[in-house]
């Protein structure tokens, strides 16, 4: 019988972004799938999580702009954008490093390289997440700063916890869940994932 090991997963190699759309307000999350295609026509895939607000956003609207975040990013920006929803709060709310391409949406104007904007031409349902193929309508060169990997993000951008509780740590993005036993049912209500992502803490 074929085993599946979930930490096999993690060797695959992801970077980090914040992708943003609009409805009645602006708003953004952290993504870490997105994927250049074609080169000729110029297309992307990007992988959103159906709970987040910014999902439903793209989905209505059919635009997007993908902030590529670099290694300089402090945890805050991850804190702002990815552990927080979009339906209760402003992100961009005392957040003044943006500006608007010509798709009328915001794009981090720092600790971001580089910006693309894309307009939606398909979808693929995967369950928890939406698969959205777009065309690029605008790409715009930020810097020339290193794109930052989950892995740096692990290894040198996410807190290090001060002291071990006794329960379960995400490896996603470090919630801990404080327990003797872990809901098999349980997802981290940071970043979306199930129980099978999450580790005992001590």
């Amino acid at each position: 019988m074929p085993q599946i090991n979930n930490d096999s997963m993690f060797k695959i190699s992801y970077g980090l972004f914040v992708i943003t759309a609009k409805a009645e307000k602006d708003n953004g999350c952290i993504i870490n799938t997105v994927q250049q295609v074609t080169q000729e026509p110029l297309k992307i895939t990007v992988a959103v999580n159906k709970d987040n607000y910014t999902h439903d956003m793209i989905k209505e609207s059919g635009i997007f702009n993908v902030s590529v975040l670099t290694e300089s990013v402090p945890f805050d920006v991850f804190e702002r954008f990815g552990f927080v929803s979009g339906r209760d709060k402003d992100k961009f709310e005392d957040f003044s490093d943006v500006a608007r391409t010509e798709n009328g949406l915001l794009y981090l104007t720092k600790y971001s390289n580089a910006v693309i904007s894309g307009k939606v031409i398909a979808e693929i349902d995967c369950g928890t997440h939406t698969i959205f193929v777009a065309d690029v309508a605008e790409a715009l060169k930020l810097s020339d700063e290193k794109s930052v990997t989950y892995q740096y993000y692990f290894d040198n951008i996410k807190p290090k916890p001060a002291q071990k509780k006794k329960g379960y740590v995400c490896k996603i993005c470090g919630y801990v869940y404080e327990g003797d036993e872990l809901p098999e049912d349980f997802i981290c209500p940071w970043c979306k994932h199930p129980a099978s992502d999450f580790e005992p803490a001590e």
